[in-house]
């Protein structure tokens, strides 16, 4: 409320005009005084919603006809290249040696997880036992309730379902040792309830510090790395959107940003005219 009040206010103070007299043109000009100030998108983003509350205002209020706040469109903020794992790096977070107790199985099969399937943190936090089907040589299949409670299937692999096997004894123990268990969650904190998104952020940063990787990774960092590593291994971009459950293809495309520059650096590296070789 009070980085809106301040919006408003510079922007009144930025014209001299009335509000009934300010229209495209003058706002255009306020949007490109505002980017030579050298502000980003998102906060030039941020104060043209502002202004756009303050006209519905003044309209409502005072009957203005028109709202210019409508006529001009805010600057597209650059979409950031998401932070994920190599290949290496993941090999070296789930190679790690975990406790063969109740909070080592759990974390291994939760970083196993997020992984093979590709899905939210919330979707992992929200998984049930009967949401699962184990038993495929290959692995198995976790129905996961994504944005918009749509379901869809998500893949275990191999690896994924041995962890979730692994845990499955140490999560029945404590089923049978507290009284304030969830008996339908799939992973469970130590009173024996379902584990929380905010906990398997912290399962997700602390592993990957032990694995001495210095990126500030989060569950959805290894989402970003499932979807990054199919692409490079010769995915098709439909075959990802469905898997990540993604409604618009346009938000899968940004992880053929990510493996065109790791192609890129393969290419320089190992091309004898790319920028990283050197002539005999």
């Amino acid at each position: 409320m009070k980085a809106y009040k301040k919006d408003v206010a510079d922007f009144v103070a930025a014209m001299p005009e009335s509000a009934r007299a300010i229209g495209r043109r003058e706002l255009r000009r306020w949007l490109v005084a505002l980017e030579e100030q050298g502000l980003a998108a998102t906060s030039v983003q941020r104060k043209l919603a502002a202004v756009r509350s303050f006209f519905r205002f003044v309209r409502d209020r005072n009957g203005v006809a028109q709202d210019p706040s409508r006529l001009v469109k805010a600057p597209k903020a650059p979409r950031r290249v998401p932070r994920f794992l190599t290949e290496d790096e993941v090999e070296r977070l789930l190679g790690l040696e975990f406790a063969d107790d109740f909070f080592g199985a759990r974390d291994r099969a939760i970083l196993e997880v997020l992984y093979s399937t590709g899905c939210r943190v919330a979707e992992c936090a929200g998984l049930r036992l009967r949401d699962l089907e184990l038993g495929g040589e290959d692995g198995g299949v976790a129905r996961v309730l994504g944005k918009g409670r749509k379901e869809r299937l998500c893949l275990l692999g191999a690896q994924a379902q041995a962890a979730v096997v692994a845990w499955l004894p140490h999560r029945e123990q404590r089923l049978k040792d507290t009284t304030r268990a969830d008996p339908s969650a799939l992973f469970l904190n130590h009173l024996g309830g379902a584990l929380s998104s905010r906990w398997m952020l912290e399962v997700v940063a602390s592993h990957t510090r032990r694995a001495g990787i210095q990126k500030r990774i989060t569950p959805h960092g290894l989402r970003h790395s499932f979807a990054t590593h199919l692409l490079d291994r010769g995915a098709d971009l439909r075959t990802v959107q469905e898997l990540l459950g993604h409604a618009n293809l346009a938000t899968t495309e940004i992880y053929t940003h990510v493996s065109m520059r790791r192609l890129r650096e393969v290419y320089d590296h190992a091309h004898p005219h790319g920028r990283g070789s050197t002539q005999d």
